[in-house]
């Protein structure tokens, strides 16, 4: 039997394969966004570009208003853009985000805008990985139009989902990620003036020519952290999805969502969508639920993760306001890909450098773009995203 035949009879997919190619997770938010729902998100990610939360600015400005970052799509979305990748039951599971690409088709999110999704689940390949042993790495699509059904957005997002055991058996995120790291002040200012810098770096949102960049140059460096509970449960409570009765099932009638049935977690890692309806908590991810491991620490340890750590949607969406503050208020970001190699953990920082690795004149997208390469790497040199971004910049 070869090796990866082997890798395969180590876990149970046969609830995954009936669900590859179907529409998946029938879900909607009720209400459309508004200018707090922006704030708040980009207060989230730390992203303070004043187009986005400074009225008296945003109205000066081009776009006449607050307007979104690209990257709020995700937040205008159920389930982190992640649960058309996980659907099916795995038994003695769990899943942490791997990835995510973006295409986005020109059109901005502004307040008063509600988006409807489509949900796909696409497929999924086996791997044997140092972390898990037995891995699936599965893949789900979602497109996103607006409430005069221009589409805006499309995801394709990937899921890692790994044995519990083999996991816990492998330790390859070991106990020091229980112990984050404490950063004293002097730590803390140097922290603060690269923060500080990268702000002023394009605080008024100019764009640089396409005929002025140039493969090699270098974006100026950002650090998000150091991450901890508050920046965490920050991040997670502006995803719009996790404030309670934000949204709703519509299920088809006669189809079968599998986002409402078990995914092979442990049992303090599954919400209770009937308990819910009386004590919200019990579908709350800080609470409840497979998102509770980020912010409690024994349940992070349970599931192999070692320490509590950040979200994988978050990570990209550090991704997209990066190279967006880069190309200013005359940039286009029309393609995103990112790759998830390790969480934030708690008391790590990010930092975040990008490089301009090519130009395309003529581009699939019907203008000049750059290509920008993204990682982000821990105060160690731990990398642990890369990814690559497609800009439009004016000439």
């Amino acid at each position: 039997m070869s090796a990866e035949k082997d890798v395969v009879a180590q876990l149970d997919l046969s609830d995954l394969d009936k669900w590859v190619g179907k529409p998946v997770v029938f879900a909607e938010l009720w209400d459309p966004c508004n200018a707090t729902d922006i704030r708040r998100w980009v207060m989230a990610m730390d992203y303070p570009n004043p187009i986005h939360w400074d009225h008296e600015f945003a109205h000066k400005s081009r776009f006449g208003g607050i307007v979104a970052p690209q990257s709020f799509a995700v937040a205008m979305d159920y389930g982190h853009g992640c649960h058309p990748a996980g659907v099916g039951k795995i038994p003695g599971s769990h899943l942490i985000f791997g990835g995510e690409e973006w295409w986005f088709f020109g059109a901005p999110i502004r307040p008063g805008d509600k988006l409807f999704q489509k949900r796909r689940f696409d497929g999924y390949d086996v791997k044997d990985t140092s972390f898990g042993g037995p891995t699936v790495f599965s893949r789900g699509d979602t497109e996103h139009r607006n409430q005069d059904g221009v589409l805006v957005a499309r995801e394709r997002a990937t899921a890692i989902r790994y044995l519990i055991e083999e996991a816990n058996k492998r330790k390859v995120y070991g106990k020091e990620k229980a112990s984050p790291k404490r950063w004293d002040k002097q730590e803390l200012a140097e922290l603060h003036k690269i923060r500080y810098d990268w702000i002023l770096s394009n605080r008024e949102g100019r764009s640089p020519k396409f005929g002025d960049v140039k493969v090699g140059d270098k974006l100026p460096r950002r650090v998000i952290g150091p991450h901890s509970i508050a920046t965490f449960v920050t991040e997670y409570r502006s995803f719009r999805q996790n404030i309670w009765g934000t949204w709703r099932w519509n299920v088809p009638e006669g189809q079968v969502d599998p986002a409402k049935q078990d995914a092979g977690f442990a049992k303090d890692m599954t919400y209770d969508h009937e308990a819910r309806k009386i004590d919200p908590r019990q579908g709350d991810g800080l609470y409840y639920g497979p998102s509770s491991g980020h912010v409690n620490l024994e349940k992070a340890t349970n599931i192999g993760m070692g320490g509590m750590y950040g979200y994988g949607a978050s990570m990209n969406a550090w991704q997209i306001d990066y190279v967006s503050y880069w190309a200013g208020h005359e940039g286009f970001v029309w393609h995103s890909k990112t790759q998830f190699r390790s969480p934030a953990f708690e008391g790590d920082i990010t930092f975040i450098d990008g490089e301009v690795v090519d130009k395309h004149v003529n581009s699939a997208y019907g203008c000049s773009v750059v290509v920008v390469e993204v990682t982000m790497s821990t105060q160690s040199g731990e990398k642990i995203l890369k990814g690559t971004a497609e800009i439009q910049l004016p000439y």
